[in-house]
Parts: C-alpha cells; structure tokens; sequence
C-alpha cells in the first residue's frame, strides 16, 4: 500500500477512480518544502479487509503503476522495515525508500522514514467502518519530500495523479478480496 512519490516522476497518466471512492483529495506543495497530500475515501469492503491490503507488504507493488521492487522486508515485534526500490520515468537509476510501518491500533498503517534517497517521508491511513455496514471510511495523510531537481508544484500535481491511481487500484484489490461485485 505504499504510495509511490516515485510515479510522480514517471508522469504516468492513470485512469480515475470512480466518484463514489474518493470523497476527498487535496495535494498540495508545503510551507516548509515537499508536498502534502491529504485523502478520505469510501471503500466497500469492510475494514479487516483494507487492513489486511495495506499490511501485504510483499504484494505493495501490486498497488501502484510505476515500476517497484520490495528489496527486503523485516519483521520485528510492532513494526516492519520496508525496504522499497521505485524506478523514475526521467531520472537515472531506481530511488530507495527504507521505512518502518506501524499498525495502528484502532486500524490503519503509520510509515516513516528510516533512509534512502528522501528529505522526509511520513504517511498514515487510519481505517475504520463507515457506519453502513461493512464498508470502510479511510483517511489517509502524505507528507514527502524527495532529494530531486523537480519543483513542489510539479511534485504535487504529479502526486495527484499517482495518487487517483493507487485508490483505484486498493479499491480493486479490496473488493476483490472481499469477494463483491466490481472487484476486477
């Protein structure tokens, strides 16, 4: 489930999630540099079920459209180390992005940055039920700053679309595991 700042620079151009996933979706170049990006969405498979997406760490690249290889993934008592190589579109070579995941306890994901080719890295989804009965309200927050020559504001209008990418893709994935109609 990692969000991939690395697509950013791959201007890949990925179809739209449907209307009804995303209820919300604001990115954003910060004060203090890199960019914000902040999410709430709709999914309808139910939060045991999105838990379980976002915490296969082996399959992460399967929610993204750029190319990325999980090097190496460590499991300590309450958290995983990640380490995640993403493949740029314009820039040489593959950039690194080692970080600790945390679930959390009422539900979701907490990730920051141990190292690699990043100024900073923290992202959270916090999931919980949306009160209909089986689905899931997640809110999901991005802060990311990547050593690279590119402007914020490219940075963030790239992020968008890689973002409206990788929700579609979590919707497929959690429907299909849940087993509901639309799911592929």
């Amino acid at each position: 489930m990692l969000v991939s700042f690395f697509s950013i620079l791959g201007f890949t151009s990925p179809a739209l999630p449907s209307a009804e996933t995303i209820e919300h979706l604001t990115v954003h170049a910060a004060e203090r540099g890199g960019v914000t990006a902040l999410a709430t969405l709709h999914l309808a498979a139910p939060p045991r079920v999105v838990q379980e997406v976002l915490t296969d760490y082996e399959h992460w690249p399967d929610l993204f459209t750029v190319s990325m290889r999980m090097a190496r993934i460590e499991r300590h008592p309450g958290r995983i180390v990640t380490d995640i190589y993403v493949q740029h579109g314009f820039l040489s070579g593959e950039r690194r992005l080692l970080c600790e995941n945390r679930e959390l306890p009422g539900g979701g994901l907490s990730t920051t940055l141990l190292g690699g080719d990043f100024k900073h890295y923290v992202r959270t989804w916090k999931v919980a039920a949306d009160g209909s009965g089986g689905a899931t309200k997640a809110e999901f927050r991005l802060e990311v700053e990547v050593d690279t020559w590119a402007p914020d504001w490219l940075v963030a209008t790239m992020l968008k679309r890689e973002l409206e990418s990788h929700f579609r893709l979590l919707k497929t994935k959690t429907e299909q595991l849940a087993g509901l109609k639309g799911g592929g």
